[in-house]
């Protein structure tokens, strides 16, 4: 992230960027990685590899140390209608119908079978899916957090976690965007008011240190 010193400077003055509780017990999830972003041939395709390999080392690590594993994907039914005017809004959530491709997870990047997935229609991981209630029955207190993209459900996310009481750790190195603008933008201002946004060797030491 590359920030303006005024801008630094005025977002301090008023007070923002402050710092949440240190996580003691995480979970992790993995937003949307699904063929949509990383197939060339989608209209979705972001460019965003990078993240995905830095998610497949946190996962790796997060698996050695026995944390709760979430994985999230979007479908919809009946053309539609369970979308509401988000799928009316955005014309490429119809990639998301069901049975269509670009909605499965990515050939190595897959949830194994004592993962959690939960399949949302909105971009919040937590809206109308039970998320809450399960982070508070695996008694975690922190909600590692990667996937994509970063200005939409990786950033819906992050806020709802945080309005959920639990500490939302966005990693800068396995989230990603379309275009770096709004990938730095939305990163500036969760760091400054809902979430940690920590790099991936921050993680992988609290997750170490977990084991």
């Amino acid at each position: 992230m590359v920030c303006d010193d005024d801008l630094i400077e005025n977002y301090n003055g008023a007070l923002f960027g402050g710092s949440m509780p240190a996580v003691k017990r995480p979970a992790l999830i993995l937003v949307d990685f699904v063929m949509a972003y990383l197939d060339r041939a989608s209209p979705l395709y972001a460019g965003v590899e990078d993240a995905v390999v830095s998610a497949r080392k946190i996962l790796k690590v997060a698996r050695a140390a026995n944390t709760p594993i979430i994985f999230t994907n979007v479908e919809y039914h009946d053309g539609g209608k369970d979308g509401g005017v988000f799928y009316q809004k955005v014309k490429a959530l119809k990639l998301f119908d069901e049975g269509s491709p670009y909605g499965n997870f990515l050939p190595n990047l897959m949830p194994d079978e004592d993962d959690k997935v939960f399949t949302k229609q909105y971009a919040s991981a937590f809206f109308n899916t039970g998320l809450s209630d399960y982070l508070a029955q695996q008694n975690v207190d922190g909600l590692i957090i990667t996937g994509l993209s970063t200005s939409g459900c990786v950033r819906a996310t992050a806020v709802d976690c945080c309005q959920y009481g639990f500490v939302p750790l966005v990693v800068r190195d396995a989230v990603g965007d379309r275009d770096p603008r709004p990938h730095d933008a939305n990163l500036f201002d969760l760091q400054a008011k809902y979430a940690e946004v920590v790099s991936e060797d921050q993680i992988i030491t609290l997750l170490q240190d977990t084991i």
